[in-house]
């Protein structure tokens, strides 16, 4: 099968988790690379306290702090997010998150690959609000 390679560096991260999500159900096979350098557009301020809010999240029934509801690594946190569009609760849709891998960095074997973009995500050069994955996950306590 055919492999699409997709470059996230300067990517927003919604636009291009619900393009993905399209073409997995369509049944493309799906490699991103450089997930840390994706960012997520609003003020850095706002978005890092929105994600630590999510790390403490307790209920009334169960007060004790029950692991975190936020991933930490970026390939995990971008996956995380793609999952989301995805209908993971019907089989075709467990079928076709199985076709997506997202790595930290370029591997070894797509160096010498040509890789792709998605126009349609590209940061504007006018956005001057805006995080990195790398910084969120820093600052949610991820050391790597």
């Amino acid at each position: 099968m055919k492999v699409t390679i997709i470059d996230a560096s300067n990517l927003i991260l919604g636009r291009m988790a619900s393009i993905v999500a399209k073409r997995l159900l369509t049944g493309e096979n799906i490699v991103i690379v450089n997930a840390e350098k994706c960012v997520i557009t609003g003020s850095p301020h706002m978005v890092i306290n929105m994600y630590k809010k999510r790390l403490n999240w307790r209920t009334y029934k169960n007060p004790e702090l029950r692991g975190y509801k936020s991933q930490r690594r970026p390939d995990f946190f971008v996956k995380r997010v793609i999952r989301g569009m995805l209908p993971r609760r019907k089989p075709h849709g467990l079928n076709v998150f199985r076709h997506l891998r997202i790595y930290v960095g370029i591997p070894e074997e797509f160096k010498n690959v040509s890789v792709e973009t998605i126009n349609e995500a590209k940061l504007k050069p006018e956005t001057s609000k805006f995080i990195y994955i790398s910084e969120l996950v820093k600052h949610l306590g991820y050391v790597g």
